[in-house]
Order: C-alpha cells, then structure tokens, then sequence
C-alpha cells in the first residue's frame, strides 16, 4: 500500500493570530517580537518582501522596513489558537503528528479507499480556515520530506498533491537548501563541489556524500531521491521536562550539587529552544540519603533562556537544601509549557548574549547536547 502523508503549515502562524485580534494590522507589515532589542519571531508576507526574516534582529528589520508595525508575541493566545486546530485534526484525522505550534503531518494511508485524501484534505484546511479564521496550506504526498517541501512551495494558502510519479520532477529544479536537513554548513560545502540542486544532489554517489557529510550523507541522497520512510508520530500534548541525577554515593558537597543544577538546566533550556516551548514554572527535587524528598517551585515569566532559569533554579535549591543532610539525588523539571519562542528582556538579555545561545545550539544539534556547555555544569 503507497503511503499518503499530508504536511499542514499555519500560514505565518504568529502574524496571523495577532490579526485576528487587531483587523486594523490586515494588509500592512507587520514584526512580531520583543521590542527595538529583540528578534523577529514571525513576521507576514509583506515585511518579507522588504527582506524581513525570522531572527533577524529587530533593530535591522525596521531599517529594511521602516513602515512595519511591531507587534509583542502573545504566547497564550498562540498556544489557545495552536490548540484549536489540534483539536479540528486529531477529531477527524486517523494519525496526527504535531511538529510544532504550527506545524501538523498527517497519515491517510489507505483512506482512499473510501474517499480521495486530497479531497477530505481540503475540506479539513477549510474547516480550520471557517472556525478559527487562520489560513493554512498543505500538501499531500508519499512521504514526510515531500509534503514538507511542497508546503514551503505552496505556501501562503497552497494546496498541492504530488503523486509518487511526480515526485522527482517536483524536487529536481529546486536548491539544496529546500531540504529540511540542509543547513548553511552544509549547503556551502556543496556549493563549493557545484552541488546546487536537488536534482545535482541525486545523482551523486552515496559514497561520496558519505565521505563528504558522515553519516548524514545517506540520508541525505535518500531525501534527495524523494526516499523517507519516518513514521507518523501519533501526537501527545507535552507536560513537563525534568531531569534527575542519583549519585553514586551520598554527598554533601554543595558545589557538585550547583554544577549538576547547571548542566540539567542547560540541557533541559536547550531541548526547550528545539521543541519551540517555553516553561513558566520551575521546580528542584531534592532527596535526602534517608529517602525524605522534598522539591519547590516558582512561577516566572514565561522563558527559555539558560540564564534566567539558571538564576531561579540556584534560588529554589538554596531556599530548599536547609538540612545538613547528605544527598542521594537531586532533579529539576520544567512546566507549565507553551508553544512558542524566547523575547529579549531589556534588563537581562544582550544581543551578544543571544548570539552566542544560537551558536551554542547550533553545535550541540550537530555533535550533540553535551558538546559545549557553561564550565559550571562540570564537576
């Protein structure tokens, strides 16, 4: 049986919701983001044409458009809004992955049996259009990296189907960097070889992709030859984050429990940015080498940014470490969790700062979590 897998993206997600609540910010640019020192989380269609980006700064998108409104994220209302077409799709459709706030794959695989999955696609995306007012698109295919594709094509309020027939005709002409794994390391290293196609990409031997790339170099001659055979991922709605440690033997050495706070939080905000979540409620767990456990927490300004989290985690394990008690373990969790992206605090945040955040996952998304990290996470 061919697979049927449909990719759902909710057009510029963010400026969308804004304007439903403000019809007077239809049809002119608009920035969503955190004030002149913040980065541009989304932004619509016409600031884009001006050269608009998301994580630009803010500061150097209003040079390219001086006309733009600013406007400050609302992640409650993304999450509601992201909420409300989660529930419009798992109520109808037999296998729902959510990618992200905004993001939706579908597996219709042997439904057209009964009725076309292009058609009950559609009437779905206007269903969703109809009850909450957000414009969609999507694209229905054979495999996950198709679909993706295609709704980057597609988009703004594009419905496409590409048959399997159709597949490579659809990925040769367009660049390398369509392809989801395909990041600005990578794309330079095969521009420098004159690989600047999809269709240049295919025909190379995986062998020398291999020795170029690693083993990301088989993957990706598979995603270029329009090969995915990931699985739709039945989607659960993500509570909380923790992590714990139990140490070999009981301690009481305080600067090994502060190191290990440091790296748990570290991890822990890393996996946020990468989810797109944000937390608002930290709690410290801590048990004692008599198996008393205790934790506290405290509600913040929804965050995911290393040190600001840091900062309250120090405090909760302070005001909660009161008995001169060795330990046996000690965690940290993350909750209260909404969809969305990090805004620059005027006092706390710099652009440097931020800077270097983006640099740091950068690395740990290619060599791993634990690749770089603060030297207070070491013990």
């Amino acid at each position: 049986m061919q697979r049927a897998i449909v990719h759902m993206d909710l057009d510029t997600f963010f400026v969308s919701c804004v304007r439903l609540e403000h019809s007077a910010l239809n049809n002119v640019p608009v920035i969503v983001g955190g004030g002149e020192r913040g980065v541009v989380a989304s932004c619509s269609y016409e600031a884009r044409k001006f050269g608009v980006r998301s994580a630009m700064p803010i500061r150097m998108a209003l040079k390219l458009c001086p006309e733009a409104r600013v406007v400050k994220g609302d992640y409650d209302l993304f999450s509601k809004q992201s909420r409300s077409v989660t529930e419009i799709i798992a109520e109808k459709a037999p296998v729902l992955e959510k990618a992200s706030i905004d993001e939706f794959y579908l597996d219709l695989s042997g439904m057209d049996r009964f009725f076309g999955c292009y058609q009950w696609t559609t009437e779905i995306a206007e269903t969703i259009t109809r009850e909450t007012g957000l414009p969609i698109s999507f694209t229905l295919s054979t495999n996950k990296t198709v679909s993706k594709i295609g709704t980057s094509e597609a988009k703004p309020i594009g419905r496409l189907e590409i048959s399997s027939a159709d597949v490579q005709p659809f990925l040769n002409p367009l660049s390398v960097r369509k392809i989801p794994m395909v990041g600005d390391t990578t794309f330079r290293l095969l521009s420098r070889i004159g690989i600047r196609t999809i269709r240049t990409l295919s025909e190379m031997p995986v062998e020398v992709l291999q020795q170029m790339i690693g083993k990301n170099g088989t993957e990706l001659w598979k995603k270029a030859n329009g090969i995915d055979e990931t699985p739709v991922i039945p989607y659960a709605e993500k509570k909380s984050i923790s992590k714990e440690h139990t140490f070999n033997e009981d301690t009481i050495d305080t600067q090994a429990m502060r190191s290990l706070i440091s790296g748990m939080v570290e991890q822990l905000a890393f996996q946020l940015r990468q989810e797109k979540l944000l937390t608002s409620t930290i709690t410290v767990k801590i048990r004692y080498a008599n198996f008393d456990t205790e934790t506290r927490q405290c509600r913040i300004a929804a965050t995911t940014v290393d040190h600001t989290l840091l900062k309250y985690a120090m405090e909760l394990f302070t005001k909660l470490y009161t008995r001169r008690m060795r330990l046996r373990l000690i965690g940290v969790k993350f909750s209260g969790l909404t969809h969305g992206c990090h805004q620059m605090n005027l006092f706390e945040d710099t652009e440097e700062l931020m800077n270097l955040y983006q640099s740091m996952d950068k690395i740990k998304k290619r060599f791993g979590a634990t690749a770089v990290s603060r030297a207070s996470g070491f013990f």
